[in-house]
């Protein structure tokens, strides 16, 4: 079974996050909280596979636990519920860990895909919404890279970035675009076992968790561009 946490202060909306998710014999609800400071007990208590993490809810918001879900509980898997108004707060959430976007407007097809992709340990890169943020926020970073930068944030040494091969970097590129494994496969024409393996060679290089983080630090070390 797949265990998800909700996180919202609308209770009609958890209502309907629940009705959609609990109609699938995989998935279970263990537990909801209308704030982030409850989020953070949510995960205490109940260790869910999978937040469902509003961003925008009085107290404290959905940035704020994300940020402080993710430092207590490194593997916690938040996908950050959205529209497209809270691009910027979005794009802090995946700086600070969250493993994808969900827009509030998405059917129920989509939401439990995302449940099981995320709960899968893939991260959510839904190219509408990622790429937007991505490339609207990020930008070539002007701290050396190896430190840290003026808002704590780590900075990809020149020997991570360095030691990707062009392959990697290829594959990586093409991450930053949104594509799944399978994609990735067709578009270089190699299978999806090798693009898994170049896929966890990148994160491993690169000292991240899963593709969200990979796709940040491609924009913010300059591997990829955003547009202008």
């Amino acid at each position: 079974m797949i265990r998800v946490g909700l996180v919202d202060d609308q209770a009609m909306v958890r209502v309907g996050l629940r009705m959609i998710l609990e109609a699938e014999q995989d998935i279970e609800i263990v537990g909801e909280a209308a704030d982030g400071a409850d989020a953070q007990a949510l995960v205490r208590d109940h260790t869910p596979d999978v937040v469902l993490m509003d961003i925008r809810m009085p107290g404290m918001d959905g940035l704020a636990a994300t940020e402080q879900v993710i430092a207590a509980h490194p593997d916690a898997r938040i996908v950050i519920l959205t529209t497209f108004d809270d691009d910027e707060y979005v794009y802090e959430a995946l700086r600070v860990g969250a493993s994808g976007f969900l827009l509030k407007s998405a059917d129920g097809d989509t939401l439990v895909n995302a449940v099981r992709v995320v709960a899968g340990g893939e991260a959510l890169l839904a190219p509408e919404v990622t790429r937007r943020v991505i490339e609207r926020f990020a930008s070539p970073v002007a701290t050396p890279p190896g430190s840290t930068g003026p808002d704590g944030e780590h900075v990809p040494s020149p020997e991570a970035i360095g030691d990707l091969s062009d392959r990697e970097v290829e594959v990586l590129q093409l991450i930053a675009r949104g594509m799944s494994n399978q994609e990735i496969a067709s578009e270089l024409w190699v299978s999806s076992t090798t693009v898994k393996t170049h896929v966890s060679h990148i994160l491993t290089k690169l000292g991240v968790r899963d593709r969200v983080q990979a796709v940040v630090e491609a924009y913010e070390s300059g591997i990829v561009v955003p547009k202008g």
